[in-house]
């Protein structure tokens, strides 16, 4: 297998999931201190994890080219198809309309930095959105050739603020304990949410050509790499910024203000304004991706352009449509995509996995460690998950922020 690609696969899961939602973690962990947020953050990943070398076990069972959209059917049949669809559908489109609402915003404010021109959020949200769809139409090649190139500039973002804030961590904000039990469970779904890179799966499958040793390397460390940079980022910004500043005003302009002031320079501000939106812009490359893959299998023939052209409009105008309606969107639309992930991310992996178990003769081929215990185990997490989202929507459970 081609190691340049195991490498631009396995960036692109990395970049998929350090998206925008890793600079709402300090504040997601304020009210419960860092050792219990990187307890959490450990026991996710693992999870997370689990479930995409579940969803590599399903794809030895069917094409290189196949998506949920097509496992489900053959696995589960029409229902089992609907349901995969439907929830897919919602968190991609979820997802995008979140990026695209976010994305726009950030882009309007940094040509206005660049040039002083003022630019509407509008028309910097629909160049924006053009500019991701034109990449995410042409194949996965280019979205891979862009995205090492984003990701590593990402990196060196990011190995900039670390080093610079490092020398400024205090040991005592590290030990801070949770201010009330009941954020240590509202955290969860946030956490699990920062972890999420399923969709992209199918794309990278068809990618790899279903190699199923390759595949296994890109799930385990392109979801490690994530894991490393969340640690780090937790470390140098829960251990510069007190557990009572960050409760005091918990909204990411104020951390980036008080980080900013530990150091004294503006320049860190704009350095991690520049990785936000690379964190950002990777995120919904990577989704929108999957969506585009997803919906080029939905609606059959996505070999020449006039299907790439009606796929691309099928993928991008929908979200765009909300984020011009919604600007301020970011957030409301990510509420909405906790539930719909711990549908795909979790229970369709366990669901599809136990079917073909039972169904098919896979003694043969790869299997992931566990057996039903682990599934069990995992169908209780995301039962677990969507029962605190309810929670926290009907406000029996106290909200972070």
């Amino acid at each position: 297998m081609n190691k340049s690609k195991i490498l631009g696969s396995t960036l692109i899961i990395a970049g998929t999931t350090i998206g925008a939602g890793m600079l709402a973690l300090p504040l997601t962990s304020a009210g419960i201190g860092f050792s219990t947020s990187l307890i959490i953050m450990l026991a996710l990943w693992a999870v997370m994890t689990y479930t995409a070398l579940l969803m590599v076990e399903v794809h030895q069972y069917a094409s290189p080219d196949a998506t949920l959209h097509s496992l489900a059917k053959e696995l589960l049949g029409s229902k089992g198809q609907w349901v995969a669809t439907a929830a897919m559908m919602f968190l991609f489109y979820s997802l995008c309309a979140a990026y695209i609402a976010g994305g726009g915003s950030q882009f309007s404010e940094r040509i206005t930095t660049l040039t002083t021109l003022e630019v509407p959020n509008a028309f910097a949200t629909v160049i924006f959105t053009f500019v991701v769809a034109s990449i995410v139409t042409i194949g996965t090649s280019t979205v891979d050739k862009v995205n090492r190139v984003l990701f590593s500039i990402k990196i060196v973002a990011m190995a900039f603020v670390l080093f610079f804030l490092a020398p400024n961590v205090t040991e005592s904000y590290l030990l801070s304990l949770p201010v009330e039990q009941g954020l240590i469970i509202a955290a969860i779904p946030i956490i699990f949410t920062s972890f999420g890179f399923h969709g992209s799966i199918p794309a990278i499958v068809k990618y790899l050509d279903g190699h199923t040793t390759s595949l296994r390397k890109v799930m385990l460390f392109g979801s490690a790499i994530p894991l490393i940079v969340y640690i780090f980022w937790q470390v140098v910004t829960l251990g510069v910024v007190s557990q009572q500043s960050l409760l005091a005003d918990p909204q990411l302009g104020s951390l980036l203000v008080q980080l900013a002031d530990t150091l004294h320079s503006s320049n860190i501000s704009q350095i991690i304004g520049v990785f936000a939106d690379l964190a950002l812009l990777t995120s919904f490359l990577g989704v929108s991706l999957g969506l585009f893959e997803f919906l080029g299998d939905s609606v059959k023939g996505n070999r020449d352009q006039a299907s790439r052209l009606l796929t691309g409009l099928l993928t991008f105008i929908p979200p765009m449509a909300f984020a011009l309606f919604f600007p301020q969107g970011f957030i409301l639309a990510l509420g909405y995509a906790a539930i719909a992930l711990v549908v795909l991310a979790l229970f369709f992996p366990v669901i599809l996995v136990k079917h073909a178990r039972k169904t098919l003769k896979t003694d043969q081929n790869y299997q992931v460690l566990g057996g039903d215990g682990a599934l069990l185990v995992t169908s209780l997490v995301g039962v677990s998950i969507i029962l605190i989202q309810i929670a926290l929507v009907l406000g029996v459970i106290p909200s972070l922020g």
